[in-house]
């Protein structure tokens, strides 16, 4: 764990800023290199890409300030110090999703298409997020004694949290599973009909991510006692995933009919 990467002057430059920036700019790389899968122009990406951008750092920061209040009840200027950590991806994607069907049907392009060319791109930009969080010591793991545990410094969140002990390094499983499924989305691209795209990737990341939650030692809010918020969240996005695989067996097998 690095949080701080420099300083210029007076002002620090941490990791996970880097790598957020890193990862927008792999993402907007993809996009722009399968835009012609959704019929777009490089204009169109740009314009999509920065909606995208400020719709899903708006909605993650907004998730996680709610689901940690108590970290900004006393320093609220503290909210808007993104580069310092502290984004749900959940709520970044239902943001970023939000605002992409809206200019889908403002600007009249095939959804399906756009949000299949948009799944290898956030695995990938989430790919470099993860590394972002291992780097500032947010999103940590459970306790573990397995050859590859890690241990944190003394006066960061994971070694406040479990003192002296070696962690399970959730950030970089998730981080590797999110660079494996960018890469088999890319293959599968002009493999899959419309939609199918998106929907393996909803599939994959929501049961990847549910089980991956299972290591995570930072939560405090469980649902039923039994699953965090992820977790929840994950499952209801497999799902989702299953409907829309289904939705465009359905559509296709409609179209050989008539």
């Amino acid at each position: 764990m690095h949080s701080v990467a420099f300083h210029i002057g007076p002002l620090t430059i941490y990791w996970y800023g880097i790598l957020a920036a890193t990862g927008f700019i792999s993402a907007v790389f993809l996009l722009m290199l399968n835009r012609r899968h959704a019929d777009m122009d490089s204009e169109q990406i740009t314009d999509m890409a920065m909606i995208c951008m400020i719709a899903g750092i708006l909605g993650a920061r907004i998730f996680y300030v709610v689901q940690f209040w108590e970290l900004y009840r006393d320093k609220p200027f503290s909210i808007i110090r993104i580069d310092q950590g502290g984004l749900v991806f959940f709520g970044g994607f239902i943001c970023s999703t939000a605002s992409i069907i809206v200019y889908c049907r403002w600007k009249k392009l095939n959804m399906l298409n756009v949000l299949d060319m948009f799944g290898p791109s956030l695995a990938i930009a989430h790919f470099f997020g993860r590394i972002g969080c291992f780097m500032n010591g947010c999103c940590y793991g459970k306790p573990s004694n397995l050859p590859w545990a890690v241990q944190f410094p003394n006066g960061s969140a994971p070694a406040e949290a479990f003192p002296g002990m070696t962690l399970h390094p959730v950030q970089l499983y998730e981080s590797a599973f999110n660079l494996v499924l960018a890469a088999v989305l890319l293959f599968l691209m002009k493999r899959m009909r419309p939609g199918q795209i998106a929907a393996t990737y909803l599939i994959c990341y929501g049961i990847g991510r549910f089980s991956i939650e299972s290591l995570r030692g930072d939560h405090h809010q469980f649902i039923m006692d039994k699953f965090t918020v992820s977790q929840s969240i994950g499952f209801f996005v497999a799902i989702a995933g299953i409907a829309l695989m289904v939705y465009t067996n359905k559509k296709w097998r409609g179209k050989q009919n008539a």
